[in-house]
């Protein structure tokens, strides 16, 4: 896909840059395969806002995806790719033998026509699925599961990818676009190949009624602030770290609480590489 930019008629659109989509399908997705989403503004059970600067956006249908691609040994057709407005890559719709309908998150160089097929022993090519332990080392994956069949939960956005590193006693060890290194049950699944639409990240938004459409309320910096509002505030920072509204640290501050797999990580994205 290909970067398409605007002519300057407007402010919003002067510095506008998008992804090409003309190339995927423009119809309306499949109505047995998506679902209707309610929009909660950020606010939880009780009501009040857990997850700040959200709220209106454009109203959009959930597609179901395919996380898990247990149907095995058995070729599916790409009937076509689609735009998903729930995620920043595109998806494809699949058609397999039997004549089910799926969608699956759509990896670069997959095109109408192609085949793809999930199975414990299969071709190394973009679109196809096994677990982690049958492919070779060096493979570019995405899609990958932390747990056998819970369904891919790594490398999921627009050009994620990682790659397979090494194999060790019933664990492979996967590389990250982050830096991190760390191991995973060989049973995983995982997908060749990487997420499509790897322009996603040379978009400019040009203008804020666009993030608005996304569903994201404007921002408001601490140091921007009155001392009052924010430990930020006053436009000084008052010599402290930079932190939340509720004084918790923060730029920096690491918040990983799940301990029980900290000894599956090889190498942290934080660490520093050595110089020789």
């Amino acid at each position: 896909m290909a970067l398409k930019t605007f002519n300057p008629t407007s402010a919003g659109r002067r510095h506008l840059i998008q992804v090409d989509r003309s190339g995927l399908y423009k119809g309306k997705p499949v109505k047995s395969l998506v679902e209707g989403q309610n929009k909660n503004g950020g606010r939880g059970n009780t009501g009040r806002i857990t997850s700040r600067r959200k709220g209106g956006g454009h109203k959009t249908a959930y597609r179901l995806i395919d996380f898990k691609r247990t149907k095995m040994d058995m070729t599916a057709t790409v009937e076509r790719l689609e735009y998903d407005p729930n995620r920043t890559g595109f998806i494809a719709l699949i058609k397999y033998e039997d004549g089910t309908l799926s969608y699956i998150l759509a990896p670069q160089r997959l095109a109408a026509g192609d085949t793809v097929v999930s199975g414990q022993n299969v071709d190394v090519k973009p679109g196809n699925a096994m677990p982690m332990g049958n492919m070779p080392v060096g493979t570019i994956i995405h899609n990958i599961e932390t747990k056998p069949g819970k369904g891919g939960a790594l490398a999921r956005s627009a050009g994620g990818y990682a790659m397979l590193a090494g194999r060790d006693q019933g664990y492979v060890i996967i590389k990250l676009k982050s830096g991190e290194t760390r191991m995973l049950p060989a049973a995983c699944m995982a997908t060749v190949g990487a997420v499509s639409n790897p322009d996603h990240v040379n978009e400019i938004v040009g203008k804020a009624g666009r993030m608005r459409w996304l569903g994201k309320r404007p921002v408001s910096r601490g140091i921007a602030r009155n001392p009052v509002d924010h430990p930020n505030g006053g436009r000084t920072n008052g010599g402290k770290h930079w932190a939340t509204p509720w004084g918790k640290p923060t730029k920096g501050k690491k918040t990983r609480t799940n301990k029980s797999t900290q000894k599956f990580i090889v190498r942290s994205r934080h660490d520093r590489k050595k110089s020789s």
